[in-house]
């Protein structure tokens, strides 16, 4: 936990859990994303057999969804698919082919995430609390983040969106947390992150100095068990909606 007397000025939120929550199944709209993206690569003149590749990509998938979160760097997926092409003889597609490729595999993700009821109306009432508020977001692709960003209707209450597959490292990496510490322009006393997963979140926040709100509702893996101590987020709430009263004690009485 952070002890600190210095004013909240900054919230980051995480999305995705916490802004967002998904409904149905995501292997199976991982599995439908990965055939529409190679028909439509094959429909943009890419010999490719969707039938029999798409299993393939979902594995190479899954081994860099591993690998980026034991090193924490985060490669965009873009980058992927283009070694995945290459590999079927394809080594240099458009730029476009891509962005439409990648735009078809994460659309049935996309359709799936669907925003909190609590969330507009509590950003709202912190907004009009003079609060600042950013996104910082693990994902691949920042094309997803956005279009789920606008999905929910979040756009015009934050500042800033801070997307892993741009800053090259992902939560709790200490980098994409001082990055946006310093685009708003505070100290880490002067920021907090909510956020669902106490490792990558709360963890994170707390490791440069801010404070960190555990998001319960949809909470996943606490944390692993390699941390030399467990994880005390400085707050845990089971709603979004209580996050302006906490914030209001927090603003009348720091904690030591």
């Amino acid at each position: 936990m952070v002890g600190t007397t210095q004013a909240i000025e900054v919230i980051f939120f995480d999305l995705g859990h916490t802004l967002i929550y998904f409904e149905g199944n995501l292997n199976e709209a991982l599995a439908e994303g990965a055939h529409a993206m190679l028909e439509t690569l094959r429909a943009r003149g890419y010999a490719l057999d969707a039938a029999a590749l798409a299993p393939l990509f979902l594995r190479r998938l899954q081994e860099y969804y591993f690998r980026r979160d034991q090193t924490l760097i985060e490669t965009p997926t873009n980058t992927l698919l283009r070694e995945f092409l290459r590999s079927y003889g394809h080594p240099e597609p458009a730029p476009a082919d891509l962005a439409e490729a990648l735009a078809a595999l994460y659309a049935p993700t996309e359709a799936r995430w669907q925003p909190e009821a609590d969330a507009l109306p509590t950003l709202d009432t912190l907004r009009r609390r003079g609060y600042r508020m950013g996104l910082i977001s693990n994902a691949g692709d920042a094309a997803d983040v956005q279009r789920l960003v606008d999905k929910a209707g979040l756009r015009p209450l934050l500042d800033h969106i801070f997307i892993s597959a741009e800053v090259g490292w992902r939560k709790p990496h200490p980098a994409i947390f001082t990055h946006a510490l310093h685009h708003f322009g505070v100290k880490a006393p002067q920021a907090v992150m909510v956020g669902d997963l106490l490792w990558a979140d709360v963890w994170g926040a707390q490791r440069v100095g801010m404070r960190g709100i555990w998001l319960t509702r949809h909470s996943g893996p606490t944390a692993p068990s390699s941390l030399p101590e467990p994880i005390q987020p400085d707050a845990a709430l089971e709603r979004l909606s209580d996050l302006p009263a906490l914030l209001e004690t927090w603003q009348n009485r720091p904690p030591a």
